[in-house]
């Protein structure tokens, strides 16, 4: 039997059918955007790679440092900004520099720090790809029906801990 902390709105967690288990409304709206983002993300970066040449984690970088001040970050500030690791970031950021988008940079003030720095080559071509970005963006979240799920009253529903269901409270 699989217990679960929570109960939303007075539902059972799992209910046993004989073909399958059914999740709660909650889990399956959560399983459903999880999924609708992943569709989104797939759209967004097979348009910039066939018409930029840039991966979204490539794209995202530029986007990132374009907002950072002075055009740059630390190498392990840019991985949490795009929820990387090191090694991924690294290599990423490889790619860019082969590209001449960015180049590294040590810290004045820790020279086992290092920096990636958006060139103006990498600004350009953020500028140009942005508006065909934004344009897939909006036609992909319409496509896989990201509106109607961020809507739905299922994501807004309030929870009550079991132990608090249990007791009546």
């Amino acid at each position: 039997m699989i217990v679960w902390p929570y109960i939303w709105e007075n539902e059972p967690l799992l209910v046993e059918d004989e073909s399958a288990t059914v999740m709660p409304k909650r889990s399956d709206s959560w399983l459903k955007l999880t999924q609708v983002v992943a569709n989104v993300e797939a759209d967004l970066g097979k348009m910039l790679q066939a018409r930029h040449g840039l991966g979204l984690s490539e794209y995202r970088a530029l986007e990132v440092l374009a907002r950072s001040p002075d055009f740059e970050l630390r190498m392990q500030e840019l991985a949490s900004h795009l929820g990387l690791n090191q090694s991924s970031v690294s290599r990423m950021v490889e790619r860019l520099e082969r590209s001449e988008f960015t180049v590294r940079d040590l810290c004045p003030n820790d020279k086992r720090g290092v920096y990636t720095v958006l060139t103006a080559k990498g600004r350009a071509c953020l500028e140009e790809a942005l508006p065909e970005y934004e344009q897939a963006l909006v036609a992909a979240v319409k496509e896989h029906g990201v509106e109607k799920l961020l809507s739905s009253n299922i994501l807004k529903e309030k929870y009550t801990p079991l132990q608090e269901q249990q007791e009546g409270k």
